[in-house]
């Protein structure tokens, strides 16, 4: 029998979905997934963070470049940052900043360079546009894959109940 390592829940503590909004301005999942989180499979828990996953790493990497991922590792470890140590090393970057941009001195410290477009910024506002991103890329994904989805499912839903009347 397979044993497979739970994926836990990506929230942060900072749900949106519940004043409305179709994707959570916290952990970036769509409102269906927040509420239906808990009844889903190992494998569709492992699709959704793997989405996010690859969302964030992206957005971090054209803001921030990985220089020595050891260095990176060990000091995030050292800075007892919380982290998932098996997601894509950019996510560590955003765990890092997240934890604590305004005290980083110097990003080669940790293994860091910013992208050339992003020289003389400081890294509050690289932690604030990563987010920003990183929340317009999982709502431009929900309208572009899933809203119509949605919309499609009530359009046939309507059309079952007209054809029955």
């Amino acid at each position: 029998m397979l044993v497979f390592k739970p994926v836990k829940t990506p929230c942060v503590g900072i749900c949106s979905t519940g004043i409305g909004d179709s994707v959570c301005r916290g952990c970036k999942r769509f409102a269906h997934e927040v509420i239906d989180w808990n009844s889903y499979t190992h494998e569709q828990k492992l699709l959704i963070s793997h989405r996010l996953e690859t969302f964030l790493a992206k957005i971090v990497h054209n803001m921030i470049h990985i220089q020595d991922e050891k260095l990176l590792f060990a000091q995030v470890k050292h800075q007892q940052i919380q982290f998932k140590p098996e997601q894509n090393p950019y996510c560590w970057v955003f765990d890092l900043l997240r934890a604590g941009a305004s005290q980083i001195k110097s990003l080669a410290d940790y293994g860091l360079a910013l992208q050339p477009g992003w020289q003389g910024v400081s890294l509050n506002i690289i932690r604030d546009n990563i987010d920003k991103d990183f929340y317009a890329l999982s709502c431009a994904h929900y309208d572009r894959y899933i809203s119509p989805c949605f919309d499609l499912v009530s359009i046939l839903d309507r059309t079952d109940t007209d054809e029955q009347t």
